[in-house]
């Protein structure tokens, strides 16, 4: 049998907190219930486990080191089978503060002993699976595992879409914190920051239990143009000096593609039309789009503006700040 040490992948001069750590590696990494197509991982499981029930205690350790017990936790020399009290055989007594082991066919037992029994390996296991390691164990190096039945840890998840998806919907593959892919459907109408939860897409259960949900937060991307409020939807809308005396269409970005706007002659800087219907779908049915038109002059000075706006300017000023 091979050693703790080797088993556990770490030195003879390793600390105790470096010992736990690579048992809380292995056992989370071979874990049957988390291996459930992996026939191999109970043996592995197990094997680990046996190694931290040696030199995960102290005094077990310190024997292991002084050549006093095997890798089984066996007293060397002294073989335990059908003798008398505390396993005696010829006359051999196992050291104090050591576990009376008996082997029968297909089963492994632990007899008393002031360690006796699976405390660290339960501990570990215990905050490892959120409190829920099994009350009863059968064999460890092989056999079936008894355990408690309870539920798998919930798995979490987030998901990115623009304002567009989020309003019409979309599917979306999204990694979970177990590690593996999955499609989510994300419905018409979500809000930023709402949650999707995906039942039984979680950590698998133990002992039978039911596996854990998942649950996706979706994130609602930032619109270039489009702004949420509410239920609603506001757009600023550049239009140019002659389509805010004369009039004239305009082009508008909407959820589902732009629109025509019809602005009316002599339309003032700030005025705002509203596009019924346009704005973002809810149960109570989808919000308005409110435009908002800004005068943008010409990038380049225009010379014959100039003269048209001084010409204006001394034949019909007037004072849009009076009131």
């Amino acid at each position: 049998m091979r050693s703790p040490y080797e088993v556990l992948g770490v030195s003879p001069t390793a600390s105790p907190e470096d010992i736990k750590k690579a048992f809380r590696k292995l056992a989370k990494k071979h874990h049957p219930d988390a291996n459930k197509n992996d026939p191999k991982s109970v043996g592995r499981f197990a094997e680990a486990n046996a190694a931290y029930e040696i030199i995960g205690d102290d005094k077990k350790r310190k024997a292991f080191d002084r050549g006093e017990i095997d890798a089984e936790g066996k007293p060397k020399g002294f073989e335990g089978f059908g003798g008398g009290p505390r396993g005696r055989a010829g006359g051999a007594r196992a050291p104090e503060g050591f576990e009376n082991f008996t082997f029968n066919t297909g089963d492994f037992q632990r007899g008393g002993g002031p360690q006796g029994g699976f405390g660290g390996f339960e501990d570990i296991i215990s905050s490892m699976f959120g409190g829920r390691a099994g009350a009863q164990r059968g064999n460890p190096f092989g056999g079936d595992q008894t355990v408690r039945a309870a539920a798998g840890q919930d798995a979490t998840a987030s998901v990115r879409i623009t304002l567009e998806e989020a309003a019409l919907g979309v599917g979306k593959r999204v990694a979970l914190s177990t590690g593996k892919a999955v499609e989510v459907k994300v419905p018409a109408g979500i809000q930023d920051g709402q949650q999707i939860r995906l039942k039984g897409q979680g950590f698998p259960g133990q002992g039978g239990g039911p596996a854990g949900d998942a649950h996706v937060t979706v994130q609602v991307l930032t619109h270039p143009d489009l702004t949420l409020d509410g239920n609603n939807l506001r757009v600023d809308v550049p239009i140019a000096l002659y389509e805010a005396v004369l009039g004239g269409k305009v082009r508008v970005p909407t959820l589902d593609g732009a629109v025509d706007l019809a602005v009316p002659p002599h339309t003032h800087a700030g005025r705002t039309f509203r596009l019924k219907g346009k704005g973002f779908p809810a149960k109570s049915g989808a919000g308005d789009l409110f435009a908002t038109v800004h005068i943008v002059l010409p990038a380049a000075p225009d010379a014959e503006l100039d003269a048209l706006m001084e010409k204006w300017r001394a034949d019909k000023p007037y004072d849009p700040r009076k009131k």
